[in-house]
C-alpha cells in the first residue's frame, strides 16, 4: 500500500518539496513500513535514537492505524532514528507504549529514509483504516501535514472519523498473519 502526504492539515496543498511517501506491506509476521521524507533540518530530540516519548514535538512522520471500537496504533518516525509506538483504546486514551524496530538512514540530499517493522501482535485486531501525518519546523514556522486532512481550527491527528480504508490486499495479508 502506498500513502502520500502532500496536504496541510487544513487541506491546503503542501509545497512539492514537503511531499512524503509511506509504503506498507505485510511480510514474515509483521507490518513493514518504508518512509521517504524531506529533511527540514530540525534539531533531533535530546536522547539517543530509539523509542522517544514526546517525539511529536520534533520533526516527525506519523501513521495512525485504526480498528473498530476506537482502537488504534500511532506510529511515529524521525529522521535521526527516533520512533514512538502508542496503543490507544478510545480517542487519546493511551493503553501502552510498545517497542518496534526502526532505523533511519542519515539525511542526504535534503531527504531521509527509514524502515520500521511492527510485529503483527502489536497491531489492533481487525485493523481496517488509516491516516498519516507529518510535522516539521519550529515556533511560528511549524507545519502540520496530513494525507487525509481533517480541517478544523487547529491540527488534530487523533481523528478516527478522518481515515480511509486499508488497501484490500494489505488487509488480507494482515488477516492471514493474525
Amino acid at each position: 500500500m502506498h500513502i502520500v502526504i502532500d496536504r496541510l492539515w487544513d487541506d491546503r496543498p503542501a509545497a512539492p518539496a514537503e511531499r512524503i511517501t509511506l509504503d506498507l506491506r505485510a511480510r514474515d509476521g509483521a507490518l513493514e513500513i518504508a518512509v521517504d521524507a524531506p529533511f527540514h533540518g530540525d534539531p533531533p530530540p535530546p536522547s539517543p535514537p530509539g523509542s522517544t516519548p514526546g517525539l511529536w514535538n520534533f520533526e516527525v512522520v506519523e501513521l495512525f492505524l485504526h480498528a473498530p471500537g476506537d482502537r488504534y496504533l500511532e506510529l511515529e518516525f524521525g529522521p535521526h532514528g527516533h520512533s514512538l509506538a502508542l496503543q490507544f483504546h478510545g480517542v487519546r486514551t493511551l493503553v501502552a507504549t510498545v517497542q518496534i524496530d526502526f532505523r533511519a538512514d542519515p539525511p542526504a540530499s535534503g531527504r531521509w529514509t527509514g524502515e520500521a517493522r511492527v510485529p503483527s501482535g502489536l497491531l489492533p485486531r481487525d485493523l481496517a483504516r488509516w491516516n498519516a501525518h507529518a510535522i516539521h519546523g519550529q515556533g511560528d514556522a511549524r507545519r502540520y501535514l496530513s494525507a487525509l486532512p481533517a480541517g478544523g481550527t487547529r491540527p488534530d491527528f487523533h481523528r478516527p472519523d478522518v481515515t480511509a480504508a486499508l488497501d484490500p490486499a494489505l488487509s488480507r495479508d494482515l488477516e492471514r498473519m493474525a
